[in-house]
C-alpha cells in the first residue's frame, strides 16, 4: 500500500512495524506476510494460540480412528456466497507451522479480490489427518477476515465518487486487531490508531478530566508532540475550541448531516480534517460523505462482521 506524506495519515494507514522472521517461516511465507503489512510474531501467536484450543485435549481423536496414517488428500477451498477475500498470507502460515508443514497450499486468487459464489480461493494438498486436524482453523481465519474485507468494501462502494474513506477503529477481538485491520485495508477501507501509543485521541472523557477541549489538547501536544492528534467534539462550539487550539483532525461524535455540512463549512480552508462517528449505518454512508467530512469511523467492520461462508471439500 501507499503512504502518503501526510504524517497523520501516515500513522492512520500504515501498517503495523515488522518484526524479525524467526518464526519458522519459509522465506516465501515471511515475505508473504511482510507485504501484507503483517508482524510474522503476531501471526505465529495468533495460529498457535487456534491450534492449542483445538489439541489441547488431545489430538484429533476423530480424524485418527478414522482416516489411516498414510493417507494423503486434497482440498478445494471455495467462497459459497459474493464477498471480497482477505486472509490468504495467514493461512499459508498456518499450513507451513501446523502438523509438521507437510501441507501444501496453491492459491488460486489474491487478497482483495472480489469473489462470486462458488469461486475457488485456493487449493490444499498433503497427509489427510494433518487436513482435517487444521481444517477448522484455516477456515475459521479466512472466513473471519474475508468477513471483514467484505463488509468494508461495502461501506467503501457506498461512498465512492466522495473523498471520503472508510476507517476502522480499536473496537477489535483480543488478539486479532493487526489481522483485523489488515483485513480492512483489503476491503478498501485505512485503519485508525493501532493502539494507545501511537496515536493521540482525545475523547469526551478525557475532556472532562482536563476542564476544556483546549486544556486536553494543550496537554497532548505538550507530552507527545511528535505524534499525530485528533480531539472529539459533540458540538459545533467545540469544534471550534478545537480548531482555535489548532486541532488538525476533529472527530465528530454523533453530530447528524446537516452538523456535519456546517462543520465542513466552518472549517473551510483551515486544513483542518473531519471525522464522522457514532450511529452511523451503511444505508446512511452516502449521505455523511456526501457532506464533506474526510473520514467515516465505522467500528462495526470488525466487531459486527458477518463471517463470509467458505468452505473446504475434499
Amino acid at each position: 500500500m501507499t503512504v502518503p506524506s501526510d504524517p497523520e495519515q501516515a500513522a492512520e494507514q500504515a501498517p503495523p512495524v515488522l518484526g524479525d522472521t524467526a518464526t519458522g517461516f519459509s522465506p516465501g511465507v515471511a515475505e508473504a506476510l511482510g507485504r501484507s503489512g503483517l508482524d510474522p510474531r503476531d501471526v505465529l501467536r495468533v495460529i498457535a494460540t487456534a491450534l492449542a484450543e483445538d489439541l489441547r485435549y488431545g489430538p484429533d481423536v476423530t480424524t485418527q480412528a478414522v482416516v489411516g496414517p498414510g493417507a494423503v488428500a486434497s482440498g478445494t477451498v471455495a467462497t459459497r456466497a459474493d464477498g471480497v477475500l482477505a486472509g490468504l498470507p495467514v493461512a499459508l502460515a498456518l499450513l507451513e507451522s501446523a502438523e509438521g508443514g507437510r501441507l501444501r497450499l496453491t492459491t488460486a486468487l489474491a487478497d482483495g479480490a472480489r469473489l462470486r459464489a462458488g469461486d475457488v480461493v485456493a487449493q490444499v494438498h498433503g497427509p489427510a489427518r494433518d487436513l482435517l486436524t487444521v481444517e477448522r482453523t484455516l477456515l475459521n481465519l479466512l472466513c473471519h477476515l474475508s468477513g471483514i474485507a467484505t463488509l468494508t468494501r461495502r461501506w467503501v462502494d457506498a461512498v465512492a465518487g466522495t473523498r471520503c474513506a472508510i476507517r476502522d477503529s480499536r473496537k477489535t477481538l483480543p488478539g486479532l486487531r493487526l489481522l483485523e485491520k489488515y483485513a480492512v485495508r483489503c476491503g478498501g477501507g485505512v485503519n485508525h490508531r493501532l493502539g494507545l501509543g501511537d496515536a493521540v485521541l482525545i475523547k469526551d472523557n478525557h475532556i472532562e478530566l482536563a476542564g476544556s477541549v483546549t486544556a486536553a489538547l494543550q496537554a497532548a501536544r505538550r507530552v507527545a508532540p511528535d505524534l499525530p492528534c485528533e480531539v472529539e467534539v459533540t458540538s459545533l462550539e467545540e469544534l471550534a475550541q478545537a480548531v482555535q487550539a489548532g486541532a488538525g483532525l476533529v472527530l465528530l461524535d454523533n453530530f447528524e448531516p446537516a452538523d456535519c455540512e456546517r462543520a465542513v463549512e466552518a472549517v473551510r480552508g483551515s486544513g483542518v480534517r473531519l471525522e464522522a462517528s457514532g450511529g452511523l449505518t451503511l444505508d446512511r454512508a452516502a449521505q455523511y460523505a456526501a457532506t464533506g467530512v474526510d473520514y467515516l469511523a465505522v467500528g462495526a467492520l470488525t466487531h459486527s462482521a458477518p463471517a463470509l461462508d467458505l468452505g473446504l471439500d475434499m
